[in-house]
């Protein structure tokens, strides 16, 4: 009350100077003035003027001045309301039964229309203008006003909002841009990594071998093969909305987010741009499966939806989201609530999606062709997760991805588990019939070549865990995880090979089968990473055991046939009896005889048995060719010189002098070839 009568002493004080017409006018528009600045309710202002008609009469009429101000504003504010409902309903499809029975004196066309941004651009324009002005109105207008008013207003509004939640929805669906995979997958660079250049294996149920066959030699012949998934570059990119149609959809979306319409228009969008994503997921090859369907599917179709799986999660996050996010944010820049709510509905689906397939994986049955696949899947989530965390703020979601993660490395540690108990285990009792390279061998050592490429993760998922029974020695405790159990299973493999090597009788060809095993293990450890991990004294003990077996099967071998060429007394005697000397003398031509058709008989044995068994590396071949000759051609070809003149120019001296020594060397490069030879014509020059 106080600062009414001072406001009015004012007036009263201003009033008094000048004529009095001025004056009058002056103090009225003060007074005006002020109760319009005020911005009070209506009945407050009338009582306000009344205060002030008591301290001077002249303001008694400012009264009905105010009113008819405000009748002048009210029609000021029906003629807008009336020109922005004219646009709206000539856009509202002919539903007259919508229209308000107070803008009968508008203009509307008889028959049916649909707003379309993109066909009618300046009408639509015309439109948004009006529904701007409706928002407006609808802040303008108060209580004090009249309902009807405000209810043809919000009838306006609300009529514009389905025009444009239709729009926005059409434009959409409209605007979906297809996913072009094919473009996709050829900007994407592919790395094929095989087991082994070359490597030809027996197919080993044991281990679960997953390859095609080559369609040469004899049974089922098998290579391994494993895929890696390749890696999206950096400026690939897609539009999943044609880029024209984004800023009518941002119009759209600001005046829905200002008229309180924000949830409606969230709902389309998230609605359209959810199933689009779940048609990109489709064209990725992702279908939707349970995890009962995904454990009734064969490996081969697994390892196909495996690896599609893997490309489409490094697709999703690293190009389909991350468009959805600059989308969402350019659509929605108006309001960061509806960029977060937006994006994280539209995304949810089909990242479950793909999340849901990861879990039915990680608790899927463990064999040891998984494992690499697995691994790829591992590394896919494990490399989009900081991004899939800081696009998706859903915290459900961020802890699903995090707990798929956790599944499938513990699903990649299980199943390598299961692998080192496979080899550790096996006890297969078909040993090769010519002593090559054991199947198993093969495949355990092309199988540790390619775990290798995945040495941060296996490193990172195993340093954990604690090892029993590792063998080797104090710098054991220098090597990293994967290293140590690498160690072990070789270790278990050639304590598994010692087993095998005993199902042979043949004592040379136990020794042939290590050596040509231990020989293998040591080339594939050479040559690859294999090599860094267990270090030069690993590879130099095995050599070490190489030549033993080299050592092991020349004394094995040919201890009988050089058992024939030691130096024997041929008998002989001092009596000087002429026939003693006789007898001793047939004696000893019969003992030689005997020795040179043991030689022939032992040589002729070997070179049948040996012919066929089978040293598969031409290196490793020729130096045990090299060691028989120099351990039995010298000790024949003494023993011949020293003895053939006894028997030469005798009757059938042919039989029991089958072979010079030239003929020995001769018939060693057919040895270990795999193809069974026997001797029929001696090649002995005449």
């Amino acid at each position: 009350m106080a600062a009414t009568t001072t406001t009015a002493a004012s007036i009263n004080a201003g009033a008094g100077g000048g004529g009095v017409g001025g004056a009058e006018d002056r103090v009225l528009a003060t007074a005006q003035q002020i109760v319009n600045s005020l911005n009070t309710p209506k009945e407050v202002r009338e009582d306000m003027l009344l205060i002030f008609s008591s301290f001077d009469n002249r303001l008694s009429n400012i009264k009905t001045a105010m009113t008819n101000q405000e009748e002048d504003q009210n029609d000021a504010l029906a003629a807008r309301l009336e020109a922005a409902e004219s646009v709206i309903h000539r856009w509202d499809g002919g539903n007259d039964s919508s229209r308000h029975s107070s803008s009968s004196s508008g203009n509307y066309r008889s028959s049916s229309f649909s707003l379309s941004f993109d066909e009618s651009p300046e009408e639509a324009t015309e439109f948004l203008s009006a529904v701007d002005e409706v928002i407006s109105l609808l802040e303008d207008l108060s209580s004090e006003h009249k309902p009807d008013m405000v209810d043809r207003a919000d009838s306006a509004l609300q009529m514009a909002m389905s025009q444009l939640e239709d729009e926005f929805r059409r434009i959409l669906i409209r605007n979906t841009v297809p996913l072009d995979a094919e473009r996709l997958y050829g900007s994407m660079r592919r790395v094929s990594l095989s087991f082994a250049d070359g490597d030809v294996v027996e197919d080993f149920e044991n281990f679960g071998l997953v390859a095609d066959g080559d369609g040469s030699g004899s049974g089922s012949r098998r290579r391994l093969f494993h895929e890696r998934g390749g890696s999206i570059g950096c400026d690939l990119w897609v539009d999943l909305i044609n880029p024209t149609a984004v800023e009518d959809l941002k119009e759209i979306a600001e005046r829905m987010i200002r008229a309180g319409y924000e949830k409606e228009c969230v709902q389309v969008y998230s609605t359209v741009r959810r199933d689009a994503l779940d048609e990109c997921l489709m064209i990725l090859g992702v279908e939707k499966l349970s995890i009962e369907e995904v454990q009734k599917i064969d490996w081969k179709s697994m390892d196909e939806k495996m690896k599609k799986w893997i490309q489409a999660v490094k697709i999703t996050v690293r190009v389909l989201l991350a468009g959805e996010k600059k989308i969402c944010d350019e659509i929605f820049n108006g309001s960061e609530s509806s960029k977060e709510v937006c994006f994280n509905e539209t995304t949810k689906s089909c990242v479950m999606q793909l999340l849901n397939f990861g879990e039915a994986v990680a608790i899927g049955r463990r064999s040891s062709e998984k494992l690499f696949r697995i691994l790829d899947m591992y590394d896919a989530l494990a490399n989009v997760l900081q991004t899939l965390e800081v696009m998706v703020t859903d915290c459900f979601v961020c802890n699903e991805t995090k707990g798929v993660l956790e599944a499938l490395g513990d699903a990649a540690r299980g199943t390598f588990v299961e692998f080192e108990n496979n080899v550790r285990n096996e006890t297969s009792k078909r040993p090769t019939t010519n002593g090559e390279v054991h199947p198993m061998i093969r495949y355990v050592m092309n199988y540790m070549k390619l775990i290798v490429d995945y040495a941060v993760t296996l490193n990172s998922l195993l340093e954990n865990d604690v090892l029993d029974g590792l063998y080797g020695d104090d710098s054991t405790e220098e090597m990293s995880p994967l290293a140590k159990r690498i160690l072990r299973l070789i270790t278990s493999l050639e304590s598994n090979l010692e087993e095998k090597s005993k199902l042979y009788e043949d004592g040379g060809l136990q020794y042939v089968f290590m050596m040509n095993n231990i020989y293998y293990i040591v080339q594939k450890v050479k040559d690859s990473e294999l090599g860094k991990l267990l270090g030069d004294d690993w590879v130099r003990k095995r050599r070490g055991q190489i030549r033993q077996c080299a050592t092991g099967y020349l004394r094995a071998s040919w201890s009988r046939v050089l058992s024939a060429l030691r130096d024997e007394s041929m008998g002989g005697s001092s009596s000087g009896s002429p026939s003693y000397g006789q007898r001793s003398n047939n004696s000893s031509k019969m003992a030689l005889k005997e020795r040179f058709k043991d030689f022939n008989a032992s040589f002729e044995d070997l070179y049948r048995l040996q012919t066929a068994w089978k040293v598969p590396d031409p290196q490793l071949r020729e130096e045990l060719r090299i060691s028989i000759s120099e351990k039995v051609i010298p000790a024949y070809r003494a023993f011949f010189g020293r003895n053939k003149s006894q028997l030469e120019g005798g009757r059938h001296a042919g039989k029991y002098i089958k072979y010079t020594p030239d003929d020995l060397e001769s018939y060693l490069p057919d040895l270990f070839e795999g193809a069974q030879l026997v001797i029929h014509h001696p090649k002995r020059k005449s």
